[in-house]
Order: structure tokens, then sequence, then C-alpha cells
């Protein structure tokens, strides 16, 4: 694409679409999941467009399952692609999924099959360049990962304007729709481990996710603005990255960029730019468990063949 059809394409308003590359099998020779549309007698990777106000990580989720009937659970972000559709830049956000069954199922109209195919004889059958591109990226890092997901609380009004207790200062009404949204997009990563400063904003963000899959969540007051402790915060987010499963913390922006760089302490890799968070916004540090440690050693160590895949961040 040339820069200006690039420009054209900006000015006319960029279409926002989503979509996962799904595999299944081993991450060693894994199949991945193409689709065939019979209204352009193609095969791409399962994705669609943005519904208006949708966040894009629920628009993937929901392009997956509606083109191919499977749950999944997102891995690291893979580059966007970018071309022109009908005179108009159009950007397609993926990631890698990680499909729970393999039981498809199409509507027959917009996608009539579903095709399960090793890396190599899926390329040679995509038919679009930038689709056969994006498998390429596939495999420049491990498939399976482990995240960790850093979490801002959502608005929470004016701290000036309220007068009790800077603690139980609550969500307002945009925020309490932020941690909504925040229930169907961290499912998608499916953290089994919940840890929140105590602060009623945190809890609250976190509430309607815990909620959803019944999940409990732990209060801690050394991760909150009035009563951080880095010592005991560094413990805890030492006990999180020795764990290979997936966890959420939810803290304040004060708190966020210091416990990104303990990390970044922990496990090799990690960019130590700006690390600021908007409200609701969060982090999700993808690592990968070394494969000699097959189970989590219980003293809170992160294992030396762990490491940091990719860091990224997102708003709501």
């Amino acid at each position: 694409m040339t820069a200006e059809g690039m420009v054209r394409g900006m000015a006319k308003g960029m279409i926002r679409a989503a979509g996962a590359v799904v595999w299944r099998g081993d991450e060693d020779d894994p199949e991945v999941a193409l689709v065939h549309r019979p209204a352009y007698d193609d095969w791409s990777l399962p994705k669609g467009k943005l519904k208006h106000g949708e966040h894009v990580i629920a628009g993937a989720l929901r392009e997956v399952r509606e083109e191919t009937g499977l749950r999944v659970v997102l891995g690291r972000a893979l580059p966007p692609v970018h071309y022109l559709h009908d005179g108009r830049l159009k950007r397609v956000d993926y990631w890698l999924a990680h499909a729970l069954d393999d039981q498809v199922a199409t509507d027959g109209d917009e996608v009539d099959e579903v095709a399960w195919l090793p890396i190599e004889e899926a390329r040679r059958r995509l038919t679009y360049a930038w689709d056969r591109s994006l498998l390429r990226a596939v495999g420049a890092a491990p498939l399976v990962t482990t995240p960790l997901i850093l979490l801002r609380h959502a608005l929470a009004g004016s701290r000036q304007e309220w007068k009790g207790d800077d603690d139980r200062r609550p969500l307002d009404e945009r925020g309490r729709a932020q941690a909504e949204v925040l229930a169907t997009v961290l499912g998608a990563y499916r953290p089994a481990v919940l840890v929140s400063s105590h602060s009623r904003r945190c809890t609250q963000t976190l509430k309607p996710y815990a909620e959803r899959h019944g999940l409990e969540m732990r209060e801690q007051t050394a991760l909150s603005e009035s009563g951080y402790d880095p010592r005991e915060a560094e413990r805890t987010m030492r006990g999180l990255l020795a764990a290979p499963v997936p966890a959420v913390l939810c803290s304040h922006g004060k708190v966020l960029p210091e416990l990104l760089g303990m990390a970044g302490e922990a496990l090799r890799g990690v960019r130590t730019a700006d690390h600021t968070l908007a409200k609701g916004g969060f982090a999700v540090l993808h690592r990968a468990v070394g494969r000699d440690r097959a189970a989590d050693p219980g003293d809170g160590t992160v294992g030396a063949g762990d490491h940091v895949v990719s860091l990224e961040r997102y708003a709501t």
C-alpha cells in the first residue's frame, strides 16, 4: 500500500476489526483454523468489524465465536494488519488464541466451512498475502504463555469532591460501565487468581469479573495508595510471577509503574518505557514458563527458564 493510499484511507475514517489465529494441538506442531467465506470464495483467518463502542478484545472473542463456534483463550497479540477496503483504511488487530475445544459450528451463510491445517498448509491455502504474513509471526515466540494482568481501577469521580476516606471512594457511573466491559475483556485471558488493593474503587473494578466466574478476590492494603508497602508488594508480585496460572492485580496509577518495574527485575526481556495506564486501562505481561519447571515451585521464586514474551497495554 502506498503512503498516499494510507493517507486517503485515514481521511475517510479507519475501519476497525479484530480476529485471531486460533490453534489447537501440540505447541511444537499446531494446527490453525481457517474459515471459508462463500460470498467471496476465499480462505481467511476468523475476524470481523467491531460493533460501535465495542472493545477490540471483546470484538475478537465475538467474531471467533460467530465464525467458528469455538471458545478460546487469548495469548499474545500479533502485529495488526492494515489494508484499504472500499477506499478506506482498515486495521485488523489479531491475537493468538488457544481453542478450548475443537467442535466447530458455522452459520453456513457468512462462513460455510472451518478447516484445521498445519501452519505450512494453512499458509498455502490462505487467499490473502497479509494473512500469510501473519502466520510467519506465530512462530516468532512461544505459543503458550501465562498472562499477568496489571489493572488500574476504573473511573471513580473527583478526589477533591469526595468528602470521606479516600479508600472508600466508589466508582462513578462511567467507572461501573468500565467494570462491566472488563468482566468480558478479562475473560479473554481466564485469570484464576484475583488480587486487589483494598480500596473500594479497586475491588469494585474487579467485582463483576469475580462474580461472573465465581472467584474470590484477595484484598491487600500493601497495594493501595494509602498503605503501600514496597517489600510486601514485591513479595506479592514475585508470588504471582512464580505461579504458572493467569492472574490479575488491580491497583492505582501511582503504584502500578513500580509494580511493573518489579516484574521487569524478576523477568528478563520486559521494556521499562512508559508504564502509565489510563483509569480502567491494563497491561498484559505474557511470560513463558520455563520447561524445566512444570509446576509452581511453591517458594515464591521465578524459574530460571521464565521470561517475558510481550508486554501489551490496553484502554477500556
